[in-house]
């Protein structure tokens, strides 16, 4: 079943596309899109088949910005603004959170999971830096979330491929940062990975 509701935020109305589970969702799973794009990119499509396959709700959410009709995004401020927003107005009373998105999508997730309480994160093509700046890193917003993380990048990303570490998986594809390919393995990726968390994983503190 899907449900399509706007929600208010302080930067004008977001919308959220409801995609349930079968049956009694374990949790509730919120995803945003790129700088550019909206919620029927495939890689998020993808990634909403496994989750709802896997036993989650799913939130798939525009930016108000996108609502509004603009394709130039809004500043990170608004974003996270907005996310957070968002988060409160339809996570509650939806069991564990987990919170993510493609490119800037899986940027706004990491730098709000702490203000979200979400338990986790999934970010598919994480914008490492700009192409042709390692030396501008967003690392730092990835190590900062707090939670158990998931990253599903393609090889040859010009944004880059972020390291794992012991809280974070990071699968790689082939392709690049637009994940066009091996849709089924993303799948797999985030329903394997999302089967795995405990049952009331702990929020971001």
């Amino acid at each position: 079943m899907t449900e399509r509701d706007e929600v208010d935020t302080p930067r004008g109305p977001a919308r959220v596309t409801r995609r349930h589970a079968a049956g009694t969702a374990r949790g509730l799973l919120l995803l945003g899109h790129g700088a550019g794009g909206g919620v029927d990119a495939p890689d998020l499509l993808a990634a909403t088949a496994a989750a709802t396959a896997a036993g989650f709700d799913v939130g798939l959410v525009e930016q108000p910005y996108r609502v509004a009709g603009r394709r130039a995004p809004a500043p990170a401020g608004h974003l996270d603004e907005a996310w957070t927003a968002v988060c409160a107005a339809v996570a509650p009373g939806a069991g564990p959170l987990v919170t993510g998105g493609r490119s800037s999508g899986a940027r706004v997730a990491c730098r709000t999971a702490r203000a979200t309480g979400a338990a986790a994160v999934v970010c598919l093509a994480f914008p490492l830096h700009p192409p042709g700046r390692p030396d501008r890193t967003r690392l730092p917003e990835l190590d900062d979330a707090g939670v158990p993380a998931l990253v599903v990048q393609g090889r040859s990303d010009r944004f880059g491929v972020p390291p794992g570490g012991p809280d974070r998986r990071v699968v790689l594809l082939d392709g690049d940062h637009g994940l066009r390919k091996q849709h089924d393995e993303l799948g797999a990726a985030v329903a394997a990975w999302l089967s795995a968390l405990p049952r009331g994983t702990a929020p971001a503190r």
